[in-house]
């Protein structure tokens, strides 16, 4: 059997490539300068394309012969500047995607998308997979970009590609992973004071690699779950992790009249044009907002045994100089 998936060498597609190897033959995109360090020994092992998924040529030479393909490709960014990417990227690639396969005959495809596409709205405080996306000024840019390219996949669907999406919350790795979830880790390793009034959802991310194999296993094509392991405070999951680390758990809570002053700052700071930071309105208002991704459907067909967060932590900060 012959899986490609694209996105390989980043944080979630290497977990990926580790847990499909065990039964199939493992295919890759890359660049020419491509980061490979974590894939490990696994690299030597990978049948390797030169391109990217808005490349249409390379998805044509990397996809002849290929029985699954798991899309893990994307941009994740909460800046501004990068609108125009996110849209290229986790669209455009994702159409490009779904268009060769279907073009080549390649059949399954399993599509890491992100609870950001189930979109939110101030009035609702639980997400299933049957919420219907609303426009709202609570949905990034980067929520957009995955929404649209889940758009592309389904309809690819309607054209005979027999799908399964997956859409997990903040994935956890090692500090040592390269991920978004590095900047959680650092608020509490460098001693950060402030804390969101909101709450996070998560899911360590060999759990998820984890869920997606079964997934697979299970042959639930045409279906979408949400993979998230639980939802918690924000002033609870620091606590808990400022625990394992050994460090002081941030300790003041950003307030309705801080929140004012930091979007102030921001918006001066843009004025002046020296900030391009990826904390901004949309994403310093999510922060105070409590939702809950509901994993029920996930739980219902498997029955999973999820890390315990201080497990993941612990894993995390392990062999690592913090």
């Amino acid at each position: 059997m012959k899986i490609l998936i694209t996105g390989i060498t980043g944080f979630f597609g290497a977990y990926l490539a580790k847990k499909f190897s065990a039964i199939g033959e493992i295919h890759g995109l890359k660049r020419p300068n491509s980061d490979l360090r974590l894939l490990g020994g696994l690299v030597d092992r990978i049948h390797w394309t030169e391109g990217d998924v808005t490349d249409v040529l390379s998805l044509e030479e990397a996809f002849v012969g290929i029985d699954l393909i798991i899309h893990s490709a994307g941009l994740v960014s909460f800046n501004p500047s990068d609108d125009k990417n996110l849209m290229k990227v986790n669209l455009e690639g994702t159409t490009n995607v779904v268009n060769v396969m279907l073009e080549k005959g390649v059949k399954k495809l399993i599509h890491i998308s992100s609870v950001s596409a189930l979109g939110k709205t101030p009035d609702l405080d639980i997400l299933d997979e049957a919420h219907k996306w609303t426009t709202s000024p609570l949905n990034t840019s980067y929520a957009i970009s995955k929404y649209l390219g889940e758009l592309e996949v389904w309809r690819a669907a309607q054209e005979g590609l027999d799908v399964i999406v997956v859409l997990p919350s903040v994935l956890l790795g090692k500090i040592s992973d390269r991920s978004k979830s590095n900047g959680l880790y650092e608020h509490v390793l460098t001693g950060g004071h402030y804390y969101p009034a909101g709450s996070i959802n998560f899911l360590d991310v060999r759990d998820a690699a984890e869920l997606i194999f079964q997934l697979y296993e299970k042959a639930v094509w045409g279906e979408k779950f949400i993979l998230n392991q639980q939802s918690l405070s924000y002033k609870s999951f620091f606590d808990k992790m400022a625990g394992v680390f050994g460090k002081n758990a941030p300790e003041k809570k950003i307030t309705p009249s801080m929140l004012k002053i930091l979007l102030a700052g921001i918006w001066l700071g843009k004025k002046l044009g020296f900030t391009k930071s990826e904390l901004n309105t949309k994403t310093l208002n999510l922060a105070q907002i409590g939702v809950f991704m509901d994993n029920q459907k996930v739980q219902n067909l498997l029955q999973f045994q999820y890390t315990p967060l201080e497990e993941t932590f612990a894993w995390a900060v392990a062999n690592e100089k913090i």
